[in-house]
């Protein structure tokens, strides 16, 4: 039901709650999005979830993933990603703080333009 993290240990895993469970997919979204400083909503098998958790990692960030096609709400909460983000693009979507962030190309944007790490500092998840 949960991602455990991979053979390295970053990831936290994540909570399943009876109230994401039972509640709107937007809501169940942004009730898992606050529960950590770093949330990544994945699927298991795509290869751009996987490198956005491998840049988290990297930085010393280890963030919450939900992966899913692991969670018994994963396709509802899929639909509501990508009504969010406004595209067909729907995996990864990193939340930092509680806020929306997008998918791995504003991800990427922000790491290289230098906004990411103030952003993961602002939200507790670096103490560089």
């Amino acid at each position: 039901m949960y991602c455990e993290g991979d053979s390295w240990g970053c990831y936290m895993p994540m909570s399943l709650s009876l109230r994401s469970i039972e509640s709107d997919p937007i809501e169940s979204v942004a009730q898992l999005a606050s529960e950590s400083a770093v949330v990544i909503f994945s699927v298991s098998s795509c290869c751009m979830c996987h490198a956005a958790k491998r840049l988290f990692c990297g930085m010393g960030v280890n963030p919450m993933v939900i992966e899913l096609d692991h969670h018994p709400r994963g396709k509802e909460m899929e639909k509501a990603l990508s009504r969010l983000l406004g595209n067909s693009q729907n995996v990864p979507v990193v939340f930092i703080g509680g806020k929306l962030i997008g998918a791995m190309d504003r991800v990427m944007a922000s790491h290289i333009n230098g906004t990411l790490v103030p952003l993961l500092k602002e939200a507790g998840a670096l103490w560089l």
